[in-house]
């Protein structure tokens, strides 16, 4: 998935450091990224490509290896250009990829908090930790992380996919949602999947997690049974359509990007192999 480097150590620990010439730098603006190169070849700048004035308002991001990542806002340098996070979902090199989606998500936090939420007064950067305090009243807020669940829901060698309205037409989706205040994540299984669909689930079997800087959010991924009636009865301010598809239909290619297109393509690969899960 998104998240697997390909063996390379992601550090996501912070650090109050300063840049070196060489360490690469990620700038945002208004939701997007600053890049260049076509979208399979895509690099940001080093930090000896920025003038010096520009150099002293740097944050320290993380570290992939050896290689250190800071963030910036606004700046331009010629040679790039801005680009929607959505624009990196197929890109690469996956590295590049996935550092720019998580400095975007920092960069989310970092921007929604220049002032208290209490108080109102302006907000601090700790030295020691990737948290924003207030001075004043002494309020700490830390990167916000949703809970969310990805459900695989599987009837007589079928699996339980969906449409979301106004979303991507040219693929299947699991039904999906956030985690509530106060239920458990397999609450958030039972409950997501009931609201979208109507229909009931047991034996839940964890699958596998996935950090999805999108949105936000940690995804837990979960196999699961029918319980009982299997008509659908679909959530129609969420769901374009909702139906039991076999393995033959399930025409996704594997990208190596998603939870849900991973599980998918688990489901179908598994049934055609062997008839049922290899969990």
């Amino acid at each position: 998935m998104i998240q697997d480097l390909n063996g390379l150590r992601f550090d996501n620990q912070y650090r109050n450091v300063c840049p070196d010439e060489e360490d690469l730098i990620i700038s945002l603006r208004d939701g997007q990224i600053m890049m260049k190169g076509d979208r399979t070849h895509l690099s940001f700048p080093r930090c000896r490509e920025l003038p010096p004035d520009e150099q002293k308002n740097l944050r320290y991001l993380f570290a992939i290896e050896e290689e250190r990542y800071f963030v910036a806002w606004d700046l331009e340098l010629e040679g790039y250009r801005y680009e929607k996070m959505q624009y990196m979902r197929a890109g690469g090199p996956k590295k590049t990829i996935y550092a720019g989606l998580v400095a975007r998500q920092i960069g989310r936090f970092y921007e929604a908090l220049h002032f208290c939420g209490k108080c109102g007064h302006p907000m601090e950067h700790s030295d020691h930790e990737r948290m924003m305090h207030c001075p004043n009243c002494g309020n700490s807020e830390y990167p916000k992380i949703c809970p969310c669940v990805i459900v695989g829901v599987i009837h007589d060698g079928k699996i339980l996919v969906s449409q979301y309205r106004g979303g991507f037409t040219d693929h299947y989706a699991l039904i999906a949602g956030f985690a509530e205040v106060g239920e458990t994540i397999e609450e958030c299984v039972a409950r997501e999947v009931y609201e979208e669909t109507h229909v009931h689930v047991k034996n839940l079997k964890y699958y596998k997690s996935q950090p999805w800087p999108f949105s936000d959010s940690l995804l837990f991924g979960f196999f699961c049974e029918l319980d009982g009636d299997d008509h659908i009865i679909i959530e129609e301010d969420e769901l374009a359509m909702a139906k039991w598809a076999s393995p033959e239909e399930i025409y996704e290619s594997f990208n190596d990007y998603s939870l849900t297109n991973e599980m998918l393509c688990k489901f179908r690969d598994d049934y055609r192999k062997a008839g049922r899960l290899l969990l």
